[in-house]
């Protein structure tokens, strides 16, 4: 059976550094009501005061870790799209970005042109959140909508939890933890508290400090800062990491809203403080490296935390398209229910 596509998605890329390039990137990222969650008129009037200097700025910081093949993280994912052909062998594996290039509307009509009927569809995002797994599902909808494509969709729900991650984690991160570290710190993506609040009915979120290690099943199938916690503490248990060895923090904070806490930032001050010399970052909630790794922990973060009296960090790499994380999205892969 050769007609079932697994269609791999990732966050995207701008195509350059190019100011004009980051621009056009950073206008469809942010003009996302599933990112920027403010009604059109106020969402337009920040995100077109934000591309008045933010541009600049990221293409600096797209152009300091851009590889001579391009962006990181298209490369990277590019690297694991080859490396799953030798895993899934339903169909043709194919790659999309939710912004820019390649687009989630091209690659699917192209699938249905060369007669496929069944697409598994694969957001690459560990643990839940609107702005990364829910728009891509809300794009690929649209599409086969609008597009009137005969297709049958399977989607890989959030994995933060499943075995099969935790392993191919750890795989790829145990040979940088056997170097020796006095600290391990997990910085996860942030999210602003509303995101949060608004996926919860039940009132439960940020009541606490102990919320998220006591949320319910139906809180936790959304709570972001939940399944990180979870993907930490699991990550850790199989690492036999002990309580004070490892710690968790959220970074990429953007605007002046309340972001989920502790902030990456301020963690590296406050390690720097206690006396920690050799710091690990690792990032789980990305897959492949890119902007926010390799840049802003692995120069900026890097940067901060000598200057506050640490003597290293080490940026533990992503997934990437390590072998155990190949053959562990296969089989997340495989049992994808359908899509509703």
């Amino acid at each position: 059976m050769t007609d079932h596509a697994l269609l791999l998605v990732n966050l995207g890329s701008p195509a350059s550094t190019e100011v004009a390039d980051v621009r056009r990137y950073l206008n469809q990222f942010l003009m996302d009501p599933y990112v920027v969650d403010l009604p059109w008129p106020l969402r337009r009037l920040l995100v077109s005061l934000i591309l008045i200097k933010r541009p600049a700025a990221s293409a600096h910081a797209y152009a300091s870790i851009w590889w001579e093949e391009g962006s990181p993280l298209i490369v990277l994912s590019r690297r694991l799209q080859e490396a799953m052909k030798a895993h899934w062998t339903h169909g043709p594996v194919e790659l999309a970005m939710r912004y820019g290039e390649p687009s989630i509307e091209s690659t699917l009509q192209r699938l249905a042109e060369q007669g496929i009927r069944q697409v598994t569809l694969a957001p690459l995002y560990p643990q839940f959140a609107d702005s990364t797994t829910t728009t891509v599902i809300e794009e690929v909808r649209r599409v086969v909508r609008e597009r009137g494509l005969d297709l049958r969709l399977s989607s890989l729900p959030p994995f933060y939890d499943q075995p099969e991650y935790l392993d191919a984690l750890v795989a790829s991160a145990k040979p940088h933890l056997q170097q020796g570290f006095d600290h391990l710190l997990l910085s996860f993506h942030g999210l602003p508290e509303r995101h949060l609040h608004k996926l919860d009915p039940s009132g439960h979120c940020l009541k606490g400090d102990d919320c998220c290690r006591t949320a319910s099943p139906q809180v936790l199938a959304h709570c972001y800062r939940a399944q990180c916690l979870r993907s930490a503490e699991l990550f850790a248990e199989r690492m036999g990491l002990r309580p004070e060895q490892w710690s968790v923090s959220f970074q990429s904070r953007l605007g002046r809203a309340k972001w989920i806490e502790p902030y990456t930032e301020t963690r590296l001050d406050e390690l720097a403080a206690q006396g920690v010399k050799k710091l690990l970052v690792m990032c789980p909630a990305f897959v492949a490296d890119c902007i926010e790794t390799l840049e802003e922990i692995g120069d900026r973060g890097r940067e901060q935390f000598v200057e506050a009296g640490g003597e290293s960090l080490q940026l533990v790499p992503c997934l990437n398209d390590h072998a155990d994380w190949a053959a562990a999205l296969k089989t997340l892969c495989e049992r994808a229910p359908l899509m509703i």
